[in-house]
């Protein structure tokens, strides 16, 4: 019998809450289970994304739309997106069943954004598969989702390049 499958948060203000998670990735991979990632809010172009697709044992769900800066979209354009990712989440919700790992990578910005529902994504985390270990990343999480989880990693910025006006790099933040 499989063990109970666990959830994560991997949260904060910090750089590597992704990271984290895809570590998780290949670790999980390495040792024959499924992963499934599905990336909320993030185009294709981030550097891991390739190379995750070509590690057997993972499965990455683009996003395939990009609809800007959420606290910039006008009232239709959140719509548009809202039903884009509510839409995205439930078909990686349907998929889930089939893989040992899920990953939703910043479905906390999802949340609290308000394109996917907060209730779709407590609902699934009380139905998951029995088996299924889950990781949920992104800055604050509701009390609510952090009620529901075995791991809370916390990520904290103590220094980062940005503040000397540093952009993200290549290769480093994406």
């Amino acid at each position: 019998m499989k063990e109970k499958g666990l959830i994560h948060i991997y949260c904060g203000d910090g750089k590597g809450k992704t990271t984290a998670a895809v570590g998780l990735a290949v670790r999980a991979a390495g040792r024959g289970l499924r992963v499934l990632i599905s990336r909320f809010l993030k185009t294709e172009d981030s550097g891991e994304v390739e190379v995750l697709r070509a590690i057997p044992g993972i499965t990455v769900l683009p996003c395939e739309r990009t609809f800007g800066f959420l606290f910039r979209m006008s009232p239709e354009q959140k719509r548009e997106a809202a039903q884009y990712f509510q839409g995205q989440f439930e078909k990686t919700a349907a998929m889930a069943p089939d893989y040992d790992l899920l990953i939703l990578d910043e479905i906390m910005a999802s949340v609290n954004g308000g394109v996917v529902k907060e209730e779709s994504v407590l609902q699934f985390l009380e139905e998951k598969p029995e088996g299924l270990e889950v990781v949920l990343t992104g800055r604050d999480p509701s009390e609510e989702l952090m009620a529901k989880a075995d791991y809370i990693s916390r990520i904290q910025a103590v220094r980062h390049p940005y503040e000397q006006g540093v952009t993200a790099r290549e290769g480093i933040e994406y």
